[in-house]
């Protein structure tokens, strides 16, 4: 039972490292809003501060609402990915890799949202004018768990109820 708890830990700490570290590195090298070309008319790093949740979702709400939403949320999300993880780590293997990128993800996002009251985002792909929405280490952890949670519900290889 230890070890399914360890894992959790290490691969969600992991996450919020590395999240809390590149963002910390943008932070310090490069201004808000500058970029640094990577691939011409595909990627940059561009440093940026997103107030809202994916894609800007509430991004024109108070600071202090925006914060007891994304506090509420990141706590139900814990809850539900602790329990779930719980029931699932020891037969689930890979399932709960991706519960604890989920996590991973959500803490580092949340660590942004009470240090800086934004999340700092700065990986940006786009070709010509098409852009997508800046993201982060934390965005992309969350990205690969979701899709490790969705083919485990598609494919029914999750634990019974």
């Amino acid at each position: 039972m230890k070890k399914i708890w360890l894992r959790l830990f290490l691969v969600s700490g992991c996450v919020i490292l590395a999240d809390q570290i590149s963002k910390f590195i943008i932070k310090i090298n490069l201004a808000l809003y500058d970029n640094i070309i990577v691939i011409e008319n595909f990627f940059n790093i561009t440093h940026i501060l997103n107030p809202g949740g994916a894609f800007g979702f509430f991004a024109s709400g108070s600071l202090e609402v925006i914060r007891f939403i994304f506090l509420f949320m990141s706590s139900v999300v814990a809850l539900f990915v602790l329990w779930f993880y719980k029931r699932c780590a020891a037969d689930f293997i890979l399932l709960s890799y991706g519960l604890a990128l989920i996590l991973g993800g959500a803490m580092g996002n949340l660590i942004d949202r009470f240090r800086y009251g934004k999340v700092v985002d700065f990986l940006d792909f786009y070709v010509g004018s098409a852009h997508w929405p800046a993201f982060n280490v934390a965005d992309s952890a969350i990205t690969i768990g979701m899709g490790i949670l969705i083919y485990h519900i598609l494919f029914n290889k999750t634990p019974d109820f």
